[in-house]
């Protein structure tokens, strides 16, 4: 009894003295406040939280009313891969290496724009306390996760000059950090959800992903043996989730089952994705790619497109730390030109998975590389909402300034011509 008391005492002591603090801090004059800002409200690249970017950490999920524009959201699950583990330990490795990544420093070059200081609100949501004890669970965690976190409205509403247009105004964009590529499976059902149609996926990867579950056992089945990092494709597909004849697969370099390629050709819910294999980028180089997959997706703003990137897509030469490395991949360069050819497509989310800390380098190049590609693709997001033609490409919106100075001059020139022609 007497300790409970003394717990009691020290709670209420506690209570008092953060509501002493809390008064002590509006006390706090004005100008002394905007002092401490302008000496101590800094921050290095190398300092802080790590956060992704840098970004004010929020738990949004315990945060009912967190409104934002674009969401980095971390899904650290990795208990339904087929090899090597450890990709739960992605968001923590993909946001220490965005620490070069800051508000007052991500000016993109190509995209002539800086994501972090532009339109959109962009948050670090944190993770999704998703349990490495029972897959079926797991599942369901991340799809009530993603659905509530993506049926937000946007901050910036569909009536706004900024913002993505189409079927996505007024609705905010989820960038998730995996965990093993499986989470795609919950983000789709919660994508469909909110848009109400199946949803095009442009899937880089060594793999397919669109197993047959029965490709790992025809023998010890269970519901829960199909939702794995290889099947999940498949089982979306089923579920009618994947618009199948606008979707894509790219980077694929993986190795078949049994002795003929039937893999590829046995008929089944997913034979409908285009596929682009890594050798491909030999002859088309990396604006072919680009060309291919905008002809198959096409650029309509009604059709919802979801990216996901597996980290293994690259060559483990550049990317080591991944659950399935397979030589012959595209190097980091060539992937990240890809990723800024494809920006005008319609994204309405997308996901980093596959990186697993544990067998990355000593530069940590795998989540470096995880970190740039999604910096890319919320760079891509926020572009598209910009409202404007912005350039970029190293220059070109010089191209594009001096292009639409140069229609202004031409128009004043005809109206000049018209009016003396009346006179």
């Amino acid at each position: 009894m007497k300790s409970l008391t003394w717990t009691v005492c020290l709670a209420l002591a506690g209570t008092a003295l953060s509501h002493a603090h809390h008064d002590h801090e509006e006390a706090i004059p004005d100008h002394v406040r905007e002092e401490l800002l302008k000496k101590w409200d800094q921050e290095y690249t190398f300092t802080g939280i790590a956060s992704f970017a840098h970004l004010k950490p929020v738990k949004c999920l315990v945060e009912p009313d967190e409104r934002y524009d674009i969401a980095v959201i971390g899904a650290p699950f990795d208990t339904a891969v087929s090899y090597r583990p450890g990709a739960r330990f992605g968001p923590r490795s993909i946001r220490a290496a965005s620490a070069r990544q800051m508000a007052g420093t991500s000016y993109n070059t190509r995209a002539g724009i800086n994501p972090y200081a532009s339109w959109a609100t962009v948050k670090d949501c944190g993770d999704i306390p998703v349990t490495p004890f029972d897959n079926g669970l797991a599942e369901r965690q991340m799809y009530e996760a993603f659905l509530e976190l993506g049926s937000r409205p946007a901050l910036t509403p569909a009536t706004s000059s900024h913002g993505t247009k189409g079927i996505s105004a007024g609705k905010s964009k989820l960038v998730t950090l995996g965990g093993d590529h499986s989470v795609a499976l919950p983000a789709l059902r919660a994508l469909y959800q909110i848009y109400q149609k199946p949803i095009t996926v442009l899937h880089f990867d060594a793999h397919l992903d669109t197993w047959n579950p029965v490709r790992y056992s025809a023998y010890w089945l269970s519901e829960q043996s199909h939702f794995n990092h290889g099947s999940f494709f498949h089982k979306a597909s089923r579920e009618g989730l994947i618009c199948n004849s606008t979707s894509a697969h790219a980077g694929l370099r993986t190795r078949l089952t049994g002795v003929d390629d039937s893999d590829y050709t046995n008929p089944g819910p997913e034979q409908g994705f285009m596929r682009i294999h890594a050798d491909d980028i030999d002859e088309l180089g990396p604006m072919g790619i680009v060309n291919r997959i905008i002809e198959r997706i096409g650029l309509d703003s009604k059709q919802p497109v979801y990216l996901s990137v597996d980290i293994d897509v690259l060559d483990p030469a550049t990317a080591p730390g991944t659950g399935t490395p397979e030589p012959g991949g595209w190097t980091t360069r060539e992937f990240i030109r890809i990723l800024r050819g494809i920006e005008k497509l319609n994204i309405v989310g997308a996901d980093i998975v596959e990186v697993s800390p544990s067998y990355d380098n000593k530069g940590e190049t795998t989540a470096l590389a995880a970190a740039q590609v999604a910096f890319e693709i919320i760079t891509s997001m926020v572009k598209a909402g910009a409202g404007e033609e912005l350039g970029g490409w190293y220059g070109q919106k010089e191209a594009v300034e001096t292009a639409e100075k140069t229609e202004v001059e031409e128009e004043e020139v005809v109206v000049e011509k018209e009016t003396k022609d009346e006179l």
